[in-house]
């Protein structure tokens, strides 16, 4: 009995392959920081969007008011709070603050090595690039750049 007892079998057992984890299990501490993220993100991009499209607020539409309204509600202000008339929003073109013009030139040098870096789709876009450079080299080479 002892033999049969001592007896041990020579083949050893085959290993068991390894399985690993699913990705969402393995990473299941990312997916909450994940989907806060794209939630703060989303939300900002949102407000974002709505804000600019409301136009002025109630505090900023005594700075839109044009002089003429101004003097109409000095003369008579019963009858323009009585109409309570819409303002409509004025925009006035916004304007460049002067560029010198050694900055100008340095930034028509930039743009000009940026036009060489483009690559040509076909021959009429190489026909553009080219018109443009042109132009980019006559406004370097002027004695004086003109104000856009």
């Amino acid at each position: 009995m002892a033999s049969q007892s001592g007896v041990v079998d020579s083949a050893p057992n085959p290993p068991q392959p390894i399985q690993k984890e699913p990705f969402i299990r393995r990473y299941r501490f990312l997916w909450p920081v994940v989907l806060a993220v794209n939630l703060g993100i989303g939300a900002y991009v949102l407000v974002r969007t709505t804000s600019k499209g409301r136009g002025t607020e109630v505090g900023d539409a005594a700075e839109t008011e044009t002089p003429h309204q101004i003097v109409a509600e000095e003369k008579n202000p019963a009858t323009v709070s009585a109409q309570n008339p819409i303002v409509e929003e004025q925009r006035l073109p916004v304007l460049a603050p002067h560029i010198p013009e050694v900055q100008q030139r340095e930034l028509f040098r930039w743009i000009l090595e940026e036009k060489r870096k483009l690559k040509p789709r076909d021959a009429q876009d190489k026909k553009r690039i080219d018109e443009e450079k042109s132009i980019l080299k006559n406004l370097i080479r002027s004695e004086s750049v003109p104000n856009f």
